[in-house]
């Protein structure tokens, strides 16, 4: 059950994805604005459990009407999070897909490496660079003596 529930999700952030990636103004207005309400709804809903506790949250709240309910920060802080989560940002966003890579990959994250370290993986894309070059050149001479 729990498998279809994260597949249906996953699936569902995959077409909201593609169908927002051809729209990269409106993808970076909800991107950024979905930010900034998750972290106001994070430091204000902090404040509000700091001085009335988990029970302040929803006795000490002056919202009125269905706009002031919504970016009440506890319910903006959810639904902030929601659609973060929907578009793919949430763990881009926070995590960064670089990261994710260095720790399925099990490397050392770029902070952690050493200038040696760096400088062993350079040298590594030098020569790598280079082969290939080598390889494109013998498949260019291949296929000029298989023409001829």
């Amino acid at each position: 059950m729990m498998k279809k529930l994260v597949r249906f999700f996953d699936r569902l952030e995959d077409k909201v994805r593609a169908r927002l990636s051809h729209r990269t103004i409106i993808y970076a207005f909800i991107g950024g604005a979905t930010h900034v309400l998750f972290w106001r709804g994070i430091w204000i809903t902090s404040d509000i459990i700091r001085d009335y506790g988990w029970s302040g949250i929803w006795t000490n709240s002056n919202v009125s009407g269905f706009w002031g309910w919504f970016f009440y920060e506890p319910v903006a802080l959810v639904w902030a999070t929601l659609v973060l989560l929907l578009t793919g940002l949430f763990v881009a966003g926070f995590i960064g897909e670089r990261i994710i890579i260095s720790g399925l990959k099990k490397e050392k994250k770029s902070t952690d490496k050493t200038e040696e370290e760096i400088k062993k993986e350079e040298n590594k894309i030098n020569i790598l660079t280079i082969q290939l070059e080598q390889m494109q050149k013998s498949i260019e001479e291949i296929k000029n003596s298989l023409k001829k």
